[in-house]
C-alpha cells in the first residue's frame, strides 16, 4: 500500500503530487511514460527512479545507484552529503542521470532502460564544490555542453553557474568551463543553484532557482549561446500562497505538447515535497526575436488544484509505504543510511524482515582506533550505517510496526525510530539477567544542527519513559504523526496499547527530511549477535 495518491478522481488533482521528501527532483518524458529521480545524498541504494503516465500518480519503480562512490566514504553515515540534486535525461538510446557530490565532483551513469543495468559511476570532472549538474546534447549542432553550480562550503564561492563543452559520449570535459551566469551581476539574487538546461525555439534555456530553499524563486534564464550572455526573468515565486521556496525542479513536455513544471517546497521535517505546476509560453510582443518566455502556476504562482494534464486516466497511485516483508526481503521504498556491508542482508525468515543484530561498533569500520569519534555514544542512531529507513510521510499519519527480539545477548536492542538531527526510537532491549523490556529512548538535536558536527559535541540517548517488561519478547509499535510533525509513541506488549513519553517534534537533517527507521544492534563483543523480526509495517493517513 501507499500513501493517498494526489490525484482527486475529477479531473483535477491537489498539490503537491509527491507529499514526501524527494528533494531536488527532476523529470523526463519517454515515449508516453514519465520518469523522475531526485536527490538521495548519503543513502543507498541512491538515486530513486519514479514513473507515471500523468505526471500525477507515482510510483517508485528503483535505484539507478545501488552503492555510493567513493565506496569507502560511505560506510558510515553521511547524511548531507553523496548525491545532490541529480539530472535525468535521455539521449542516444540511453537514459542518463549526472550529479554532483560537493566533496568529490561531477558523476554520471547511463543505462539503456529506466531498470538498468546502470553502468558504475563514472567521474566526469573531479574537484570540490561542483554541484548541481546537468548535461545538455544540442541536437541542432552536434555540441554537448554541460553546466553546474558551485557549494561555498567547499568552493568557497556560490551564486554562479558555470558551463563547459562536454565529449558527446559524456565521459569528460572539452574545456576549462567559463562562468556563464554570475548571480552577483543579477540585483537581488543570491544562492544561484540548481540548473537545469534545454535548449527550445532556437534559445538555450536554463530553469535555475535563487534565493535559498526555504524563501526562494524559480528563475529562468536565456540566450542565442551556451556561453552567453544570459537574460534571466523570475516565474515562480510564493505570491499570496503558502508555499514557500518554489523552486528546483524540471520542465517537461507531453506529447500533445503541454507544458508542465515539477519543483520541490522546503517543509522542514518533512523535507522536499514535490508540486506540479501548470506551465504555458507568452510573447514579449516587443518585437520579433523577443521570443517567448515561460509562465508557470497561476500567472506565476503556486496552484494547489489544478485540472490534470490532458493525458490518458490512471489508476491512483502513490510510491508504496507499507511493507510485509515478503520472503523476509524488504520493498523498494528502504535505503540504509550508508552503503550496505556483508551481513547486513535480511536472513531467510518465512514470518517477516529478520534483521542480524549487528555490532554497536562494526570491526570492518576503517577509523583509527585512534579516532575521537570513538568516544561517540555507541547506540546513536545517526552514526550508525545499518539503519534501514524511508521517507516520513507528508500528511498526518500513524506508522506501525510488530518486533520480536530473537537475539539472547544482553544489550541486544531493536525498534522503530524518527530519526533525523534528534531522534527517538521505541523497541525492545535484552536485559542482563534474559529478560526483554519495552524502552523508550531520544536524543536532542547536535550542535549546530549539523550532523558532522565533532562527537564531542554529540548529545547522549536518554530514557524517554519508563521501560516495561514484554514477557513475550514481543511489542507492537506505534509512532502518530501530528501536525508540524509531532510524534507520539505507543506500544501494546500484550495488555493493550499505551501510550508512552511525550510529544516528541521530528527534526531535519541539514538538507535531508527526517526518516522512519528500523534497526536491530547489539553491543561490542564476540560471537553471534542474533536478530530481531519486524512483522507488518503500516503507514496509514489519519487526515
Amino acid at each position: 500500500m501507499a500513501l493517498p495518491s494526489a490525484d482527486l478522481g475529477d479531473g483535477t488533482y491537489r498539490n503537491p503530487v509527491l507529499d514526501a521528501d524527494w528533494s531536488d527532483p527532476d523529470v523526463l518524458r519517454v515515449g508516453d511514460d514519465f520518469y523522475l529521480t531526485a536527490s538521495s545524498f548519503g543513502r543507498a541504494p541512491g538515486l530513486p527512479l519514479l514513473h507515471s503516465r500523468d505526471l500525477v500518480n507515482w510510483t517508485l519503480v528503483g535505484h539507478a545507484l545501488q552503492r555510493l562512490e567513493p565506496a569507502a566514504e560511505f560506510v558510515r553515515p553521511r547524511h548531507d552529503r553523496g548525491v545532490w540534486a541529480p539530472s535525468l535525461r535521455h539521449h542516444d538510446d540511453r537514459f542518463w542521470i549526472f550529479w554532483g557530490d560537493p566533496d568529490h565532483g561531477i558523476f554520471q551513469i547511463n543505462a539503456p532502460g529506466i531498470r538498468g543495468p546502470w553502468t558504475p559511476p563514472h567521474l566526469v570532472k573531479e574537484g570540490k564544490g561542483l554541484i548541481d549538474a546537468c548535461p545538455l546534447w544540442d541536437e541542432e549542432s552536434g555540441e554537448a555542453y554541460l553546466v553546474h553550480a558551485w557549494a561555498k562550503s567547499r568552493a568557497g564561492v556560490k551564486n554562479r553557474l558555470t558551463g563547459h563543452r562536454m565529449r558527446p559520449d559524456g565521459t569528460g570535459l572539452l574545456d576549462e568551463g567559463k562562468v556563464i551566469v554570475d548571480g552577483d551581476r543579477i540585483p537581488g539574487w543570491f544562492t544561484l543553484e540548481g540548473p537545469k538546461a534545454y535548449r527550445h525555439d532556437g534559445w538555450f534555456w536554463i530553469f535555475a532557482p535563487a534565493g535559498g530553499v526555504e524563501t526562494g524563486w524559480q528563475g529562468v534564464l536565456r540566450s542565442r549561446g551556451f556561453f552567453g550572455p544570459y537574460e534571466e526573468r523570475v516565474v515562480l515565486e510564493q505570491g499570496n500562497t503558502p508555499v514557500n521556496g518554489p523552486h528546483q525542479g524540471g520542465w517537461v513536455r507531453t506529447a500533445t505538447g503541454e507544458d508542465w513544471f515539477l519543483h520541490f517546497q522546503q517543509r522542514g521535517a518533512y523535507g522536499r515535497v514535490v508540486h506540479l505546476q501548470p506551465m504555458r509560453w507568452v510573447s514579449d510582443g516587443d518585437g520579433a526575436d523577443e521570443g517567448d518566455w515561460p509562465v508557470l502556476g497561476d500567472a506565476g504562482v503556486p496552484v494547489a488544484v489544478h485540472r490534470k494534464p490532458e493525458l490518458p486516466s490512471q489508476p491512483p497511485s502513490a510510491p508504496a509505504t507499507d511493507d510485509d516483508f515478503p520472503g523476509g526481503r524488504f520493498g523498494r521504498q528502504w535505503q540504509w543510511t550508508a552503503n550496505p556491508q556483508d551481513g547486513w542482508a535480511p536472513q531467510h525468515s518465512g514470518d517477516g524482515l529478520r534483521l542480524g543484530c549487528v555490532r554497536a561498533r562494526d570491526p570492518r569500520d576503517p577509523r583509527d582506533p585512534q579516532d575521537p569519534s570513538d568516544l561517540r555514544d555507541p547506540y546513536d542512531l545517526r552514526t550508525l550505517p545499518h539503519v534501514l529507513t524511508q521517507r516520513l510521510p507528508g500528511e498526518a499519519a500513524t506508522v506501525e510496526v510488530g518486533l520480536r527480539l530473537d537475539s539472547a545477548e544482553p544489550g541486544a536492542r531493536a525498534g522503530l525510530a524518527v530519526l533525523g538531527d534528534a531522534y527517538s526510537w521505541i523497541g525492545l532491549r535484552r536485559e542482563p539477567d534474559g529478560s526483554v523490556r519495552l524502552v523508550h529512548r531520544f536524543a536532542e538535536p547536535v550542535a549546530a544542527g549539523a550532523i558532522a558536527a565533532p562527537m564531542e559535541r554529540r548529545t547522549a540517548e536518554r530514557d524517554a519513559a519508563s521501560s516495561v517488561e514484554a514477557p513475550d519478547g514481543r511489542a507492537r509499535l506505534w509512532i502518530e504523526i501530528g501536525s508540524g510533525a509531532r510524534c507520539r509513541f505507543s506500544y501494546d506488549v500484550g495488555d493493550g496499547r499505551q501510550p508512552s513519553g511525550q510529544v516528541f517534534a521530528a527534526t531535519p537533517w541539514r538538507w535531508v527530511g527526517a526518516l522512519l527507521g528500523l534497526f536491530a544492534l547489539a553491543p561490542d563483543g564476540g560471537g553471534p549477535a542474533g536478530a530481531a523480526t519486524f512483522t507488518r509495517f503500516r503507514v496509514t493517513v489519519t487526515r
